[in-house]
């Protein structure tokens, strides 16, 4: 694959553990807002379920729009 101007191995290195990162830390994100609810609400488990789910969905959204950028262009 070709390199775009100015674009070194280390940059693509950065981008693609970026993208690792993130799926997790959304994930986690989402955990704690749901629990921090639920205990200020008393919902139960309801709410970190709820934004467990919402951390999962950021996290592919992402790791779909970081794909979709380095697909090369037709």
């Amino acid at each position: 694959m070709a390199r775009a101007p100015g674009e070194s191995g280390k940059s693509k290195w950065v981008e693609y553990s970026s993208v690792g990162l993130m799926f997790p830390a959304s994930i986690i994100v989402g955990f704690f807002i749901g629990h921090f609810l639920d205990q200020w609400l008393n919902t139960g488990p309801w709410l970190t379920l709820v934004f467990i789910l919402y951390g999962i969905a950021a996290g592919f959204t992402n790791l779909f729009s970081q794909a979709r950028r380095r697909e090369p262009k037709k």
